[in-house]
């Protein structure tokens, strides 16, 4: 920032006479007008810069530091809210300084297989792997940053396949999958360009796998559409596309839960645009919309035991749980974390008793599940199986209304 001092120079007054003054008209030769000119021109500096010294010297005059006494000084540096500071602060520079590129973290998971390992996805399209067994807060491995693998930021991360073969599966928004050994990050083991019909590229947002699949998955996008796909074969790349959303897909979770029926087919998305909805991949339309949020739904999960019970969270602090075999309209539990931060992660644990949360201001909670809600009855997969033909019904109901009036 500088101060800028403006200085107004009036024009030179330009004086002229009549032909009835009968005053004769005086010019000055040429070279005089260029001498009082060069004066003018000569002035002008001089003039601002002594301006500019005064006001300087004002300035510095009035912006003089209070000098604080040795007693001052104590008490600010063992007061609480400068110890915290320091505390925090100081931890920010010595990670910044022990790290040679600093980006932040979009998608975070637990590598399977390897309970030590957590693999991180960054917004500069790094993926990062920590080791708790190590003495390190830093990384102990690191992807390139190079076209060979993501340059946009990762959303999607995960683990898949078995504990003798397995993979590294990361997504970003450029629209590139790739393959990565947990032993050799530096470079993938092979990539895939997810583009629908071979011309649109997908900008990825989430990523899920049915129960014990490891070839076939489903993506959200920015542009809020979903689409099947499969890493490998004759049909690699982007299959079916499913729209419904009105924003971007923020969070999306296959079926889990299992049990006497198979409900691996299913899966729920949460959306921008306030609503959370729920899909089968045999129907590229939504099967219901839960439309019961406040703001932004920024994430949605399946219970791991339960086959009609998820949870979402949004915007405003809301922890929403849902038993569609209960209630569709309304969710069945519902928790305000205070302050009302966004909140943009939910996770289950696999007892299906505890919630975890994550807020837009770096908290982590979590709640308990009471039994009542969280533990299924022997009868709950047929429930549910009746409630995803009640609302199919309805959902045909529906549409066979819209086409009725659009008929009229």
């Amino acid at each position: 920032m500088a101060k800028v001092t403006q200085v107004d120079f009036p024009p030179r007054e330009l004086v002229s006479y009549s032909k009835e003054t009968q005053t004769p008209v005086t010019t000055q030769p040429k070279d005089v007008e260029e001498e009082n000119e060069e004066e003018d021109l000569a002035v002008a500096p001089a003039a601002l810069e002594a301006a500019q010294e005064n006001e300087a010297h004002a300035e510095e005059e009035e912006a003089l530091p209070h000098e604080l006494t040795e007693e001052e000084k104590q008490q600010i540096l063992h007061s609480d809210d400068f110890l915290t500071f320091f505390d925090h602060s100081s931890r920010i520079v010595e990670r910044a300084l022990s790290e040679h590129v600093d980006s932040a973290v979009m998608s975070a998971a637990f590598a399977q297989f390897h309970p030590n390992l957590v693999v991180g996805g960054t917004y500069s399209g790094q993926i990062v792997l920590w080791d708790n067994r190590s003495n390190k807060r830093t990384p102990v491995q690191r992807t390139p940053l190079s076209a060979s693998a993501h340059t946009h930021p990762v959303y999607c991360v995960n683990v898949v396949g078995t504990q003798n073969a397995h993979n590294l599966i990361s997504i970003s928004t450029d629209g590139k999958m790739c393959s990565w050994s947990l032993d050799m990050l530096s470079t993938p083991q092979d990539s895939l360009e997810l583009v629908f019909k071979q011309s649109k590229p997908v900008a990825v947002t989430c990523m899920a796998f049915p129960l014990g699949d490891v070839n076939n998955f489903v993506v959200g996008s920015e542009d809020g559409t979903v689409y099947t796909a499969c890493r490998h074969g004759s049909k690699a790349g982007i299959g079916e596309m499913f729209e419904g959303h009105h924003g971007p897909v923020t969070g999306l979770d296959c079926h889990t839960a299992t049990g006497p029926v198979d409900f691996s087919h299913l899966f729920v998305t949460s959306s921008f645009d306030w609503t959370v909805k729920l899909w089968s991949t045999r129907n590229n339309k939504p099967l219901y919309s839960f439309e019961d949020n406040s703001d932004y739904v920024y994430d949605v999960m399946w219970s791991p035991v339960h086959p009609a019970l998820f949870a979402c969270v949004d915007g405003v602090g809301h922890l929403d749980l849902w038993n569609l075999n209960n209630e569709t309209e309304v969710p069945s539990a519902s928790v305000t974390v205070e302050g009302n931060p966004a909140l943009n992660r939910v996770r289950w644990a696999d007892s299906g008793r505890e919630v975890a949360v994550g807020d837009s201001e770096g908290g982590v909670h979590i709640y308990d599940v009471g039994e009542q809600i969280a533990v299924p009855r022997q009868d709950e997969w047929t429930r549910f199986l009746k409630t995803l033909g009640e609302l199919g019904e309805n959902q045909e109901e529906a549409e066979d209304l819209a086409t009725q009036r659009l008929a009229a």
